[in-house]
């Protein structure tokens, strides 16, 4: 067997390269019978030859164990391996298969394949801190659902849509990786804020590093190392970073204590804002008004003391129609 890792080669449905690879020495150290410490080296190495060697291979070999249990190997395939190998292309196909789950479903709907997944949610307003046996805790901000799957062999978490906090309990054998869409997020000993909006992908690192990628066809290749004060803002197909100061990261967490908090924003965007944590709505009726700029702290679900300092401080008309705040010049 060569260093560069055995030579099987399936279609996995948009698996990138070094899934592939991975999955080949998955392949090769579950069923080869004649594995030895040569090999085991020649794995250790490329493993750890690039941080996304080992992410792809802790997540394949995952996959393998729930394929196992799962049934989509019969515990007779195993061990009749070397006995009959004809039995290899069954194998293979079914290995392609559970690859190609992955590919297929993307990283969003995973969780579905998950034993022990629990499912944590949030409604608009709302807030919700989580703590885990290993130390780790997720807050979690307004309309967000998330889904988590925390064991002893592995540390997996869906982000369906919203915003999270997470503090987690480094552990470099179990990383702890955060995926949502085709997005993720591998901790590297770290606190950092995710959130997704439609269309848009934030992470913010407050304390230690993450690694960010993606994967799928559909997304160009997005990779980055983020450390303290990193911001990355990803869209369909454009990632940038950008480090941000320890003050403008504290003010993005002011939801935790349910504030919300603005520098020199316009009215729109802090509507915009105002609008993810409450039912009822302001809306601007001109461009104007709009475009003024503000700032200042806001209780996150008080829309009437927001709406009255905007009318103090600018002199704008807000108007009651319906449920809906309408501010105007």
């Amino acid at each position: 067997m060569s260093e560069q890792g055995p030579d099987i080669r399936k279609s996995t449905g948009g698996v990138d390269a070094t899934d592939i690879q991975a999955a080949d020495w998955v392949l090769a150290r579950r069923l080869t019978s004649q594995w030895s410490r040569a090999d085991q080296i020649a794995l250790d190495a490329w493993i750890e030859s690039a941080l996304s060697n080992r992410i792809a291979y802790l997540r394949l070999d995952a996959a393998w164990e729930r394929a196992y249990r799962l049934e989509a190997l019969n515990p007779h395939d195993i061990a009749d391996v070397e006995a009959r190998p004809s039995r290899w292309p069954l194998i293979l196909l079914r290995i392609a298969a559970v690859l190609g789950v992955i590919a297929i479903l993307g990283a969003a709907g995973l969780y579905a394949l998950q034993p022990g997944v629990k499912t944590y949610a949030t409604a608009i307003g709302g807030h919700e801190l989580v703590s885990f046996d290993d130390g780790t805790k997720i807050e979690l901000n307004t309309d967000t659902v998330l889904h988590a799957r925390m064991t002893t062999s592995g540390r997996m978490v869906w982000l369906d849509k919203g915003e999270a906090y997470f503090e987690v309990k480094h552990d470099s054998a179990h990383p702890f990786v955060v995926l949502s869409g085709n997005r993720r997020i591998t901790d590297l000993g770290t606190k950092f804020l995710v959130r997704r909006d439609s269309g848009h992908f934030e992470v913010a690192v407050v304390q230690g590093r993450v690694w960010f990628d993606t994967s799928g066809k559909q997304t160009s290749d997005q990779t980055a190392l983020l450390t303290q004060g990193d911001e990355a803002i990803a869209t369909a197909n454009t990632l940038a970073v950008k480090k941000e100061g320890e003050q403008k990261l504290a003010k993005q967490l002011g939801w935790r204590q349910g504030m919300l908090v603005f520098d020199r924003v316009s009215l729109a965007e802090a509507a915009k804002e105002f609008n993810r944590y409450n039912r009822r709505k302001i809306v601007i009726a001109d461009a104007q008004a709009a475009n003024q700029m503000i700032g200042g702290t806001f209780p996150a679900t008080n829309v009437d003391a927001f709406t009255s300092a905007i009318q103090l401080a600018f002199g704008l008309h807000v108007q009651l129609r319906g449920n809906d705040a309408v501010i105007s010049h």
